[in-house]
């Protein structure tokens, strides 16, 4: 096996692992694929965002820290009022859940352009994913300077591999969720995971 083969595997498993812990972003994916809703734009943002973001990490990462010193805290703080507001919506939401997945239900979803913008809230405003692309990628990718393309290209494979994997395969699960209870764990549990992740953002910096 030729060497840059081994780097785009370094950096599909690299990245895999990364990406498969519970996020809001993974929860939000989720649930779009639950309903069956914009699943391909929503995968679709997620993945491409996952590859300009491992792209700069790889190609470009110091010089990106230097470019725009506060982005760290920019993010974090911006992250977590976004993820407290969703975070209560949520809560809200399990509170009031009546219904499982039915056409009532889906008529009432949000529009189109609310979901891409709630999508692209998710993945920019989430400082985890700028640790995970910019930081740990960028940082890994280093030990393979000859090979920088085959690693990035392993990287963003693996995050179109798992967001089209979790928002087509969320499909299997949708006769549990035509059960009203479902839905109010689903929320209660994606409320929890938001508003973990802020309180993480906040007070362990």
């Amino acid at each position: 096996m030729s060497q840059s083969i081994l780097v785009l595997l370094t950096g599909f498993s690299v990245s895999i692992s990364l990406i498969l812990a519970i996020g809001a972003q993974n929860a939000f994916v989720l649930r779009q694929g639950l309903k069956g809703q914009y699943v391909f734009s929503v995968t679709m943002i997620c993945a491409l965002s996952d590859a300009l973001l491992i792209a700069l990490g790889v190609f470009g990462f110091h010089w990106l820290l230097e470019l725009l010193p506060g982005l760290d805290d920019i993010a974090r703080y911006g992250g977590a009022a976004f993820l407290l507001v969703y975070g209560a919506m949520s809560f809200y939401s399990a509170w009031h859940q009546s219904h499982g997945l039915n056409p009532a239900h889906m008529q009432q979803q949000p529009s189109y352009r609310d979901t891409i913008i709630l999508c692209l809230g998710f993945t920019w405003l989430n400082p985890h994913v700028y640790l995970d692309t910019l930081v740990l990628i960028g940082s890994v990718s280093s030990q393979f300077p000859q090979h920088l393309l085959a690693f990035a290209s392993g990287a963003i494979s693996a995050s179109l591999v798992f967001f089209l994997s979790l928002g087509y395969g969320a499909s299997l699960l949708r006769p549990l969720f035509a059960l009203p209870l479902a839905w109010k764990i689903l929320e209660f549990v994606i409320g929890i995971v938001m508003w973990l992740i802020a309180f993480q953002l906040l007070f362990n910096h």
